[in-house]
């Protein structure tokens, strides 16, 4: 029971994790129309967290080696509040900027000592659960993001609500942990054997902890020897098993989870749901089968194995991934629209430009002048052809000046009303069967294979590099995913998530060892010698 409370103390760093990542989905919604951002200045703002999560993933492995998994969870609850004091101080794109970068950083740091920590305070049989428990703590965090955002999505600076709730949760978290033991592993590495073997008893309830104490210290002596350069050596099948780490991670993110997360509730509004309340409540459905998906994940990894849930997760999701992308295709619809500025000029502009002129509602004193003006002129309005706008009368888009949107902007935007009801809905569907299928894959499993292949002495260097490669590459996908699929349309971006889906699938099955039942120490002495 202390393992376990032990555990779930350090997993709450996954919760704060989740609920940031999940955060921005429906607070972007809010903040881009009060500082009227560009889509490059949406992307920025969410990409900024993974800039400061990839530079602290870069220096992470060392701080958790010298100093120890603990001390560094600590430190991370505590930067975490000191980022969300700063967005919520003054809305101002630097400032968020800066407050997301210092929110990256921490829970970079957190994501790769509480994988490593809960690894090694957990007893074999039970080490499955209790590091995906951290994975269960991340998709319950992003639950509870998608609930907030929907709960202040019409509330004035609501935002702030959004960005200042985990302050408190992040405080108790740090406080919890200073009276909570250190890795028994990370004691016997700095000489600290009679303090390792109380914590060892205490861990394991039994008095005589001296077989443990011995097998931990023979495996830490065999580590020693290794720098961070025998990463890429093959010593011991080093190399080997980077790799493998690499790659794992690499699927993780290109198969397109991520950006699901980060962008869900503008994904929803383009499929039709119109609102940001409602688009924020679909969003709270993918958060809840993130959930559920989960537990089952967790509570049965020890008895199934984690290569079996990545070969059923990568399998569904590409099933799910195609249907998807065939359903969008139907729509025939451009996502440009969720790049236009949301300023409350263009806002008031929506109803005119995107739905027959019959529903125009205008509170612009300007507008009203000029439409006064250009209205006589103009009896028809816009509808829905092909894949574009085209005009019917005499009126063109050009009778409106400087509205803020460009000529790009207007072209293949298609009113949600015309989109059958049918299609919005298996959109979702396919969504969500997506996210259940990455929830019990690559969402927690990968997680699990990196804290057990690497040896105990560079485990915390080995973590940090494959954490600099996921945050890399999130990085990379979250700042050009608007651009992208602006370019190539939401279909084939599904279409290409489809495709390393399937890969994803090959690779687990010809390279993932099944390592369910061993110890650390059984399973980096079976993959130096290459058996497993």
């Amino acid at each position: 029971m202390f393992t376990f409370l032990t555990s779930v103390t350090a997993a709450i760093s996954g919760l704060l994790v989740g609920y940031e990542l999940g955060l921005i989905s429906g607070a972007l919604l809010q903040i881009r129309t009060l500082l009227s951002l560009t889509c490059h200045e949406q992307e920025m703002v969410v990409s900024s967290l993974l800039i400061g999560a990839f530079l602290a993933s870069l220096t992470g492995g060392v701080l958790i080696d010298r100093y120890g998994r603990r001390l560094a969870i600590i430190l991370s609850s505590c930067l975490l509040g000191l980022g969300s004091s700063v967005l919520i101080v003054s809305l101002s794109y630097t400032l968020l900027i800066m407050g997301r970068i210092a929110i990256g950083v921490s829970i970079s740091l957190s994501s790769i000592a509480t994988c490593v920590y809960i690894a090694e305070i957990a007893p074999r049989h039970r080490r499955g659960l209790l590091v995906s428990l951290n994975e269960l703590m991340i998709v319950t965090g992003i639950l509870f993001a998608y609930i907030s955002n929907y709960a202040f999505a019409n509330i004035s600076n609501g935002w702030k609500y959004m960005f200042g709730l985990v302050i408190p949760l992040g405080v108790l978290q740090a406080i919890a942990m200073y009276f909570l033991p250190p890795s028994p592993r990370f004691l016997v590495m700095k000489g600290q054997e009679e303090a390792a073997g109380k914590v060892l008893g205490k861990l394991r309830v039994i008095s005589d902890t001296t077989e443990e104490l011995t097998l931990i210290k023979s495996s830490l002596k065999d580590e020693y020897q290794y720098s961070f350069w025998d990463l890429f050596r093959s010593k011991d099948n080093m190399r080997t098993r980077i790799l493998i780490g690499l790659t794992l991670v690499f699927f993780v993110q290109t198969t397109g989870q991520p950006n699901i997360l980060f962008y869900a509730s503008t994904v929803l509004k383009s499929v039709g749901f119109q609102s940001n309340e409602a688009a924020s409540l679909a969003s709270t459905g993918v958060g809840v089968v993130k959930v559920v998906s989960t537990i089952p994940a967790t509570l049965l990894v020890d008895h199934v194995g984690s290569k079996t849930f990545l070969c059923i997760g990568s399998s569904v999701m590409a099933a799910s991934l195609l249907t998807m992308g065939i359903v969008n295709l139907n729509i025939n619809m451009n996502f440009t629209t969720i790049c236009r500025s949301h300023s409350p000029l263009n806002q008031s502009l929506e109803e005119f430009v995107f739905y027959p002129t019959g529903n125009l509602s205008i509170s612009n004193d300007s507008l009203r002048e000029h439409f006064k003006r250009i209205t006589p002129h103009s009896t028809g309005s816009f509808m829905p052809v092909g894949d574009g706008m085209e005009p019917k009368g005499e009126m063109t888009f050009t009778s409106l000046p400087n509205a803020g949107l460009s000529r790009t902007e207007h072209q293949g935007v298609t009113d949600p009303a015309v989109i059958p009801a049918a299609y919005k809905w298996l959109s979702l569907a396919s969504l969500l069967v997506y996210v259940a299928a990455f929830s019990i894959g690559l969402g927690p499993m990968p997680w699990l294979v990196l804290s057990e292949i690497f040896p105990g002495g560079i485990r915390g260097r080995a973590m940090a590099l494959t954490s600099s490669m996921n945050w890399g590459i999130n990085l990379l996908i979250s700042l050009t995913f608007l651009t992208v699929t602006d370019l190539i349309g939401l279909s084939w971006v599904c279409f290409l998530y489809t495709i390393m889906s399937l890969a994803s699938l090959v690779f687990v099955v010809l390279f993932i060892p099944e390592t369910k039942g061993c110890s650390l120490e059984q399973i980096s002495m079976e993959l130096a010698k290459g058996t497993m």
